[in-house]
């Protein structure tokens, strides 16, 4: 997991990609290709 400032680079990455808020703080997860993941905060 990539932890960064800004996460819109993460998210280009793949096209799976979402970005989801859980307790206070930025995921990217991807369900497909699980290798995808970043957090922010």
């Amino acid at each position: 997991m990539k932890i960064k400032n800004s996460l819109r680079s993460l998210r280009k990455r793949h096209r799976n990609n979402r970005v989801v808020r859980r307790r206070g703080r930025l995921y990217v997860i991807n369900k497909t290709n699980r290798r995808f993941k970043g957090r922010q905060g």
